[in-house]
């Protein structure tokens, strides 16, 4: 079906807004797959927040002008499908690498991500990568561990000091909180005292 003047509008105004806030792009070629796949594959991308469309390359690439995926212009060629990743930037790639396992036409033709242009064969790094919840958990941990680190040494002093006893885990604690509370009022006299 042919598209009139202003629905071609809409088309590239719809993936310019799109290609303006994404964070990666993946264009696979997908001649050959049924309708219910890309069905499938659809409704699997509305719910991984991955903004998938089928649009002519000329339209596309006036779409990305101005955005960082204006690099591949040049390499939209034959009829591919668009996957944007607009929530995580590995969400296109974990999408396209599923639905490509299970049929052999899904072809990732190319990978854009910060403005610069890979292989597809870039699926798999860009699918790799971890999802929100994994990368605050990451975090945490991260966070976590020198608090971790400084309870193992305070029990391996109270080991040392008390044979283990939870009383000279409390008696340590207490020292050192006791410590931290006259250092916070040493520093504070000192700073209020101009001589």
């Amino acid at each position: 079906m042919a598209l009139n003047l202003s629905q071609k509008q809409n088309v590239v105004a719809e993936v310019a807004e799109v290609a303006a806030k994404a964070h990666s792009l993946i264009a696979a070629e997908y001649i050959g797959t049924t309708v219910s796949q890309m069905t499938a594959m659809r409704k699997q991308a509305r719910e991984t927040g991955v903004f998938l469309k089928v649009v002519k390359n000329t339209l596309a690439a006036r779409a990305v002008t101005g955005t960082e995926y204006e690099c591949a212009k040049d390499s939209l060629v034959g009829p591919l499908l668009y996957a944007f990743s607009t929530e995580e930037p590995g969400a296109a790639g974990r999408l396209i690498k599923e639905f490509a396992k299970g049929n052999d036409k899904l072809q990732p033709k190319l990978v854009v991500v910060g403005g610069q242009q890979y292989p597809a064969t870039h699926v798999d790094v860009l699918a790799s990568l971890p999802t929100l919840d994994q990368a605050l958990a990451m975090l945490a941990r991260v966070l976590a561990e020198p608090a971790t680190m400084f309870a193992r040494a305070v029990k391996a002093v109270a080991d040392l000091q008390g044979g283990g006893d939870e009383a000279a885990v409390d008696e340590v604690s207490a020292e050192a909180v006791a410590e931290a509370g006259s250092d916070v009022a040493t520093d504070a006299a000192t700073d209020a005292d101009p001589a």
